[in-house]
């Protein structure tokens, strides 16, 4: 029962539970991206590429007689694909970056004092000085 619970505990922490939304949205928004690739941006381009589907670019290295496919290297498919990452990456760092920019920076603490002043003088001193160098005061213990 024990690595139950433990399994449980993990599963529902909060980082998991917000990897696993950003795997479904990321997925989600993959598709989007290569609609619009495949179905607006790549049919223009055919067009001025002499009206031919750009996806089907292709190398044929060796032909089979008898059938339509062969041995192919498909650097349509591939470009299309670079495309498609181009567009994912370039949306995730504006995503990162907008993400960033909400961020508050964190306030800071300030850092411990490394001085202290004389109640006889009122200068600064160091904060384990047992004596003032101004007026020769003996100083509390810190």
């Amino acid at each position: 029962m024990k690595i139950f619970d433990e399994f449980k505990e993990f599963a529902v922490k909060g980082n998991v539970v917000d990897m696993a939304v950003g795997v479904i949205i990321g997925g989600a928004f993959g598709k989007i991206v290569s609609s619009f690739l495949n179905d607006i941006m790549m049919p223009p381009l055919g067009l001025l590429t002499g009206g031919v589907n750009f996806n089907d670019q292709k190398l044929v290295i060796k032909s089979v007689p008898g059938l339509d496919k062969g041995v192919t290297i498909n650097y349509g498919s591939f470009i299309t694909a670079v495309v498609d990452f181009t567009i994912v990456a370039f949306a995730v760092f504006m995503l990162v970056k907008g993400i960033n920019m909400l961020k508050r920076s964190e306030a800071s603490a300030p850092p411990p004092p490394s001085e202290k002043h004389c109640p006889e003088c009122l200068m600064n001193i160091p904060l384990n000085a047992k004596r003032c160098g101004h007026c020769a005061q003996l100083q509390p213990a810190p």
